[in-house]
């Protein structure tokens, strides 16, 4: 009797189950307009945006120096995020604690931070404290001391965090492949620095490095929220008004590595890792290229999400890790096309032949409908999402303004992104995404998997991790001549 209706409620589950196989279509993408960005540059050359959105009592605001990491210079890799972590930590007229003291009293968040092309001081606040908050702002942009005990403190806090990194292997083997792709030019270093290139910065890099860079005909401004434009421009009139305008340095003209470097596989030995991890990388587009669109979208369709072919082949189906990813690092110049993974050891092959075999099929075949349309879907609702806050909308136009893109764009991103066809896709895996252009870097145990690695590649380089130099082209360590 049980056993009947068992199989009873069995078969009801089933009949159920079938009856909801085919999933609803995608619904219309929600609408996600954002007010007209207004903007004013002030005498001195600063340029001020502001995003006007009533209605929450908050403002966010992004002040953008237009130099990075990229301008790095050589042998002081790090120094950038390095002179953005002592920024906000003392001027002329407060200490660090005073600063912290201060902005936590407003009820505010502020923080510096360096990317490649940038480096910038954010905070958010209520819009009641907007003016006190952005007094902070002016003051460590402005008058920043850079004493050399919160130098020593911030280094060491950073070497502390390598320690954690270098030993990594999906690290290491970003950093590899960053090397790989770009060389000695200087998106080929590590962004936060290296043991050895943070050693060697003192604190008049430091200074140099703000005096220099740190500028206001060098520099934008982004306010959004619950705050006017003409509030907006006469607060930063009277705050960044004064500051002077100065010889602002220039970026590297050429930050990429040549286009006749040759793809490279390359394994670090670290036979005392617990896994495997594995880079396919190479050069991808500029964030002004005409088809930053289409990027985007093909990245999502490959690699941008739980249900992106990567994933699919590489953990639903066969269960070689938790996850497979790809990216387009769009920046100033030609940025890189990154694909990623972990698994076993003994598996380390395996998932390079098919991550390469999974890129190179986006240019072989078309995308279908029923693929497409969610993977566009997914793509404007993760714009739509990082437009919720105040700081997602910074976060939008500053980049739009720091790469020279119409301000109109923000609203563009939608439309653009559901114009991309099949075909569009197709043709910009033709373009830029060949498997046989790319490097191949895995760091892990090399012993398990190096044998069925060099049946897929004939020149295999196994560097050890004690071999090896990331501060190098060539990646190996020098050998003193005896």
């Amino acid at each position: 009797m049980i056993s009947a209706l068992l199989f009873a409620v069995l078969m009801e589950s089933g009949s159920a189950a079938a009856a909801v196989q085919s999933p609803p279509p995608p619904a219309a993408p929600r609408e996600t307009k954002v007010p007209q960005p207004v903007e004013k540059t002030l005498a001195n050359g600063l340029r001020v945006i502001v995003v006007p959105k009533p209605g929450i009592p908050l403002v966010a605001a992004r002040l953008v120096v237009k130099a990075g990491a990229a301008a790095d210079p050589k042998g002081r890799d790090g120094l950038a995020q390095l002179t953005a972590d002592v920024l906000t930590k003392g001027t002329t007229t407060r200490t660090a604690e005073q600063i912290a003291q201060g902005v936590e009293a407003l009820g505010a968040t502020m923080s510096a931070n360096a990317g490649w092309d940038s480096s910038s001081i954010d905070v958010s606040v209520m819009s009641s404290n907007l003016e006190k908050a952005m007094e902070f702002v002016s003051d460590v942009a402005r008058n920043a001391t850079f004493k050399q005990k919160e130098l020593d403190r911030e280094r060491a806090r950073t070497l502390d965090s390598l320690q954690v990194t270098l030993e990594q292997p999906d690290e290491i083997a970003s950093l590899v492949a960053a090397r790989l792709v770009y060389g000695d030019a200087p998106y080929g270093h590590n962004l936060a620095g290296l043991p050895s290139t943070l050693e060697k910065i003192k604190r008049e890099d430091l200074v140099k490095f703000h005096r220099t860079n740190y500028h206001p005909d060098n520099a934008l401004l982004v306010f959004a929220g619950d705050v006017k434009p003409e509030s907006a421009f006469t607060l930063a009139q009277k705050l960044f008004g004064s500051w002077k305008s100065g010889a602002a340095g220039s970026q590297p003209a050429e930050k990429s590595a040549s286009d006749t470097s040759k793809p490279r596989v390359v394994v670090i030995d670290m036979p005392e890792a617990g896994n495997s991890a594995v880079v396919i990388a190479g050069r991808g587009i500029r964030r002004a290229d005409a088809d930053y669109a289409k990027a985007v979208v093909t990245n999502m369709v490959l690699g941008g999400g739980y249900s992106s072919r990567l994933n699919q082949e590489v953990r639903i189906k066969r269960g070689l890790s938790y996850g497979a990813t790809s990216s387009f690092d769009m920046r100033a110049d030609v940025g890189p096309f990154i694909a990623a993974a972990q698994t076993k050891h003994e598996s380390a092959a395996q998932l390079a032949d098919l991550m390469r075999v999974e890129i190179d099929r986006l240019a072989s075949t078309d995308v279908p409908a029923t693929e497409l349309v969610p993977r566009k879907a997914a793509v404007i609702g993760s714009f739509a999402f990082s437009l919720e806050t105040t700081s997602g909308i910074v976060n939008r136009v500053a980049a739009l303004a720091l790469y020279g893109q119409p301000l109109s764009d923000i609203n563009q991103y939608v439309p653009r992104a559901q114009a991309v066809t099949a075909e569009d896709v197709k043709s910009f895996a033709t373009s830029h995404l060949a498997s046989k252009n790319f490097n191949v870097v895995i760091a892990g145990n090399a012993k398990e998997f190096i044998e069925p690695l060099k049946k897929e590649f004939s020149d295999v380089e196994v560097i050890s991790k004690a071999d090896l130099d990331l501060t190098s082209a060539t990646l190996r360590v020098r050998k003193k001549k005896e």
